[in-house]
């Protein structure tokens, strides 16, 4: 049968209250470049390019499990860390890397508390 697993199909944040589940869609959105493939009802699905992004509005944070962080690829990790530092976002690992190792990184923490990874893997 091989393989089952075809890729990781979509990450899920869930804010609590509707000023932050803006703020997430306005930042995957706007920032990021991603198509919003569906919304409505408290719900938005962005298109990352190689999944998706998940906004649910519900009554608290999701507790249900932790996640550490999820990274998305970019070839601009310089670039979105001054958008994501102009938008009031609090950037955690400033962008290191690059050069002999080929990948080059930065962190930052998003509208729903989540940590999110630019990881750009190239020739720098």
């Amino acid at each position: 049968m091989g393989k089952l697993a075809k890729g990781i199909h979509h990450v899920s944040l869930k804010p609590g209250d509707q000023e932050t589940f803006d703020k997430a869609v306005a930042l995957y959105r706007d920032i990021f470049g991603m198509e919003e493939l569906r919304s409505g009802d408290g719900r938005a699905m962005l298109d990352t390019g190689a999944g998706c992004v998940e906004i649910s509005l519900g009554e608290g944070s999701n507790s249900l499990g932790a996640v550490n962080h999820f990274a998305i690829a970019t070839d601009y990790v310089d670039q979105i860390v001054e958008k994501v530092r102009e938008a009031g976002y609090k950037i955690t690992v400033e962008p290191r890397g690059g050069g002999e190792s080929k990948v080059r990184i930065a962190f930052f923490q998003g509208p729903c508390g989540e940590l999110v990874e630019l990881y750009q893997e190239k020739d720098l």
